[in-house]
């Protein structure tokens, strides 16, 4: 029997549009623009790829059966200054998503319930995938914005433009199909054919076609005019 993995199959499908946002952000931005701090307390982008990637290979490898801060994990390293070519924050990048994605693939929904710690504080396996998805989704957040300060104008966005939401509502292209095509053709009910009842011909069920049933009630009341004609005779 296939064991059951919905919700753990929506989790990743979370994971790989965040990861498809960042991308989609690294794409339109020069390799300068990658180690620009916008601000002296801000981060650049590859600092927080540097950390979202330290933070997914930390947590992800050997997921359950190990602590998910590492001991070989230089958290402190992640933030330091540095000026990494688009080439090597990508490698970075792909390293952490490789990791989770390979941590993901054999869990099922019955996982969920499991524990395993972080830090030595004890959680679900379910809890530590949403603590994770949170942490990684608002990085990548961060990734978006400080691209689109960077582009200004010439940036492209990669959820509904200003003003098009009306256009969108009416094809939503980027939307998720959250019950498979299988499941949905199941859930339509299938139409009943009519079929003669068992001895009717198919001359007397054409006849019978359009006229309406005759009640029970009548049916019984016929029945006994009939007798008391009789009995009169």
């Amino acid at each position: 029997m296939k064991k059951k993995r919905h919700m753990i199959a929506a989790i990743e499908g979370e994971y790989r549009r965040y990861k498809s946002l960042g991308e989609g952000t690294f794409s339109q931005l020069e390799a300068r623009d990658l180690v620009e701090k916008m601000a002296p307390e801000s981060l650049s982008i590859a600092q927080i790829v540097w950390h979202v990637s330290g933070n997914l290979e930390s947590r992800f490898t050997d997921f359950l059966t190990t602590d998910g801060e590492k001991p070989w994990r230089d958290r402190d390293s992640e933030f330091a200054e540095r000026s990494a070519s688009r080439k090597e924050m990508l490698s970075k990048w792909e390293r952490g998503w490789r990791i989770l994605f390979g941590a993901l693939a054999p869990l099922t929904d019955g996982h969920l319930t499991g524990s395993v710690t972080i830090r030595g504080i004890v959680m679900t396996v379910g809890e530590a995938l949403e603590r994770s998805l949170a942490h990684t989704s608002y990085h990548v957040g961060q990734i978006t914005f400080a691209g689109k300060l960077l582009r200004r104008g010439e940036w492209k966005y990669l959820s509904i433009p200003p003003g098009q939401t009306a256009a969108y509502n009416a094809n939503p292209t980027l939307e998720k199909a959250r019950v498979p095509a299988a499941a949905q053709s199941k859930s339509q009910p299938k139409p009943q054919s009519k079929r003669p009842s068992r001895g009717s011909s198919p001359k007397s069920a054409a006849k019978t076609v359009g006229k309406p049933a005759r009640k029970p009630a009548a049916k019984k009341a016929a029945s006994k005019a009939r007798t008391k004609k009789k009995a009169r005779r």
